[in-house]
């Protein structure tokens, strides 16, 4: 089971982290995934990591703003949003597929399992 968490609102310009706990399942082996879904639009990628964590993988959208980190040893992963936008407002979904060591991807129909959404809204 996926457990996301921290989702909030901010102004635009703010910051938010959101986690990702797994309960039952070892997180080190799988590729970890967040995707985000924003009213009307269809679910989107926006950041990955590998098992290790050595490899990591955003969306243009995100690139500089957002950053992945996995904490294996808490079986928790995590997403800092920095510099938010009125446009990164959405619902996300923290998601896990085993795979190969070093393995990262953005693909949604690649990971097996989902998380609940944490809804996160920027306000301008």
């Amino acid at each position: 089971q996926l457990q996301a968490s921290g989702g909030g609102s901010v102004q635009a310009g703010g910051s938010l982290r959101l986690s990702c706990v797994a309960s039952g399942r070892t997180l080190s082996n799988y590729v970890m995934g967040w995707f985000r879904q924003a009213p009307g639009k269809e679910r989107e990628f926006a950041a990955a990591i590998s098992r290790s964590g050595g490899n990591t993988l955003y969306a243009d959208s995100v690139k500089g703003r957002f950053s992945i980190v996995r904490d294996n040893a808490k079986n928790t992963v995590y997403l800092q949003m920095n510099s938010l936008k009125p446009e990164d407002t959405a619902d996300y979904y923290c998601a896990a597929d085993p795979a190969r060591w070093g393995s990262v991807y953005k693909d949604p129909s690649q990971y097996d399992y989902w998380g609940q959404g944490t809804l996160v809204t920027v306000s301008s």
